[in-house]
Formats: structure tokens, sequence, C-alpha cells
């Protein structure tokens, strides 16, 4: 049975792709500028003998034929980038870059996408169709590296029928995947507000416009857009997460400057609020006296999983894993530019488990302590070779 055939392979190859794994971590880049990461990938794709192409400056497309290739084709995804965070965890493969760290897991979904290579050239006498793996730069930042690695031509020539990708969950044990059909990560982009008077002494606030006043109105004013406008069967959040102006005791400053979040899971909502954004802002702050200028930084859009695909992945999951080892996951109002993907073809995003309490392996990504238990690598490449092949 191929199923059982592909984890003997992922666990035959589990010791080395952890080194892997450790390598990547220890040797964290930014968001587009992945360029050792990438040619460290293109190393191991030709070490296998898989061909590939480089696109988005340093995203990778790598193809594997089976049986009767123009049969079917279907695409995994990984991302490559780190995050500016300073590392606080005491192990071997801690990053060796100050102030840079894979606080969010790509290196491991980049180990498993190559583990899910070796697997799936290695038995590729006995899958049909044609399977292309994405190794993406630059998801943890605007405009998003999917967008380029689209507009570049990785769903193209051939198209794939669908895509897949996955990423770790450490609130999930290890030894276990979740899926969710339909809308699971939400929309996000930034929001730039500036409040501009001529500022003034603070003992005669009359002959000016107070923008710390109005600045704070604003901020109060602003979630009026969401709990008076929107739908409330379908989740959305606006964060003012910046809020800076004034120097002294005594100056009302002539500028304070805002910044925040706005997410969505509706794409429709989505641009309606924008424009509600902006008509509260201008509006508010002319009324008080003062001028604003606002810039909405558009960003990924919402990732919804397609239900066929998903629920057909899910399945083949429970096949191979259990059913006790796979659940329904939670939606998210985080954000993932998988879904510029999902835009473009049926796509599923699932969850992997790599939380292990016992071995205090339960930090959160984005965070100075996340880090995984390494067994759920050997899971993830098998799992992504088995739905590669079967859905």
């Amino acid at each position: 049975m191929l199923a059982e055939k592909i984890k003997a392979l992922a666990a035959t190859h589990a010791e080395e792709f952890i080194g892997v794994r450790r390598y990547l971590h220890a040797n964290p880049e930014l968001s587009y500028q992945e360029f050792a990461t990438s040619q460290y990938v293109q190393a191991r794709l030709q070490q296998e003998g898989i061909a590939f192409e480089v696109i988005a400056t340093t995203g990778i497309v790598a193809t594997i034929k089976g049986k009767n290739p123009d049969s079917r084709v279907m695409a995994l995804r990984a991302d490559m980038d780190a995050l500016p965070i300073q590392e606080e965890n005491q192990v071997p493969y801690c990053s060796t870059k100050p102030g840079v760290m894979h606080a969010c897991g790509h290196d491991v979904h980049t180990t498993i996408l190559l583990g899910a290579a070796r697997i799936l050239n290695q038995l590729k006498d006995e899958w049909a169709g044609t399977i292309k793996l994405l190794f993406q730069p630059g998801e943890e930042k605007n405009p998003g590296g999917a967008s380029y690695m689209i507009r570049d031509g990785a769903l193209e020539n051939p198209t794939p029928s669908g895509i897949i990708a996955l990423h770790v969950h450490p609130g999930l044990d290890v030894g276990k995947l979740s899926f969710r059909t339909g809308r699971v990560m939400a929309s996000a982009d930034e929001i730039y507000i500036t409040i501009k008077s001529k500022g003034g002494h603070a003992a005669a606030p009359h002959l000016t416009a107070d923008t710390i006043l109005i600045a704070s109105q604003l901020v109060v004013s602003l979630q009026q857009v969401i709990s008076r406008n929107n739908n409330p069967t379908s989740p959305s959040v606006l964060s003012i997460c910046s809020f800076k102006g004034g120097f002294t005791t005594n100056v009302i400053p002539s500028e304070v400057k805002l910044m925040g979040t706005f997410r969505a899971m509706d794409e429709a909502w989505r641009f309606k609020a924008h424009e509600l954004i902006k008509q509260q802002t201008i509006g508010l702050v002319t009324a008080m006296g003062a001028e604003a200028d606002v810039h909405i930084d558009v960003g990924y859009p919402t990732v919804d999983n397609d239900p066929v695909l998903t629920t057909k992945a899910w399945q083949l999951a429970e096949q191979y894993m259990g059913k006790t080892n796979v659940e329904e996951t939670e939606m998210r109002m985080g954000a993932e530019d998988f879904g510029y993907y999902t835009q473009q073809i049926p796509g599923c995003f699932f969850r992997l488990g790599v939380r292990n309490e016992a071995k205090d392996i339960v930090h959160n990504v984005h965070t100075p302590k996340f880090d995984i238990d390494e067994s759920a690598i050997a899971i993830g490449m098998g799992n992504m070779a088995w739905l590669a092949v079967s859905v």
C-alpha cells in the first residue's frame, strides 16, 4: 500500500531532515533576503535529481513527474523567510544571526517540503500525475511572496488543479493534524493615519486644534466602524496599535501618527470597511479643526479553503494518521499570503501539531522561545507526500 511505503520512507529519512531543519533554523534570513536559503534548497533538489526553476528572485518551483504526468497536476507550497526576533532558546541549533529567528516555523515548512520531495521522487513510479513544489519568499511581509510567485508563473505551465500547504500549530499536540473548510484565516491590511494642526501652547488649546485629543477620539470612534456596520456573524477586528505624538508636557503637538491593522473574513466587507475608516477619519478630524491623511496598505486576502479539496484531504489524513489524530482547526484572525493562491485555484491550508508539554515545547509562534517537537517533521513529510498523490 502506497501510504505504508510513504510512512516507511518518512521514518527512514526523519533523522536526516531533522538535521536539515536545524541547519535552516540556525541560519535564518528575513523576508525577500532568503538568498542562502534558496541556494540551500536548490542544492538539495539537485542532489535528488529534481528539476526546478528560480522565480521571484529567491523563489523556487520544482517539478516531479510520476506515471502519466499529464493526467493530473497538484501543487505543494512552503515558505522560507524568518522574523526580526532575537531568539531566547538555549538549543544547539539556536539562530546564529542576532535579531533574526525562525519564530514562525518556516524552517519546518521548508524542511517538510524537501522531505516530501524526496519521498515523491523515490516513489514516482507508483503514482500518477505531476507535482509542483513551491518554495516561496516573503510570507511575513507585504505584499507577500505568494503574489510574486503567482506573478512570475508559479501556477502556470502546467496549472495545478489545487494547492496544499501546512503550518505548524503550537496549540496542537504533536502527532495530530487539523483542518477546516471554508474561511480559515483573515485578510490583513495596515492602517496609517496622520493628524495635523498648527500645534500650540498647552495653556491655550483654543488657539489650535488639539491633535492628542482628536486622535484619542478617533481611536475610540473607529471601533464603531466594526461594531455598528459589520455583520456580527462575520469576524472582523480593527486594532490601533501605535499612537505617537508629543514630546513634552506643555506643547500641543502639530502632528500625531496612528498605526494599526484591520482584519476580516469577508472580502466585500473588507473593502467597504476601508472606505468607512477613511470617511470616519476625515469627517471626525475635520469637524474638530484639524487635517488627516489616511493610507491603507492592502495586504493579504482571506485564506478560503476549498470545501471539496479540503474535505478530501481531511479524509485522506484520517486514513494516514487515524481518525482520532485529525481534528477541526479553529478560525483565526491571523493572516497568511496563501490566500493569494486560494483566489486563483482550489486550496487546502492545514495545521501540523508541534506542541509537547512534557518537553516544555509550548510557546507560540512569533515569540523568542518558539520551538517544535521535531518528531512532527516526519509526520509532515509523510502527510504532504500522501496528500499530493491522493487528492
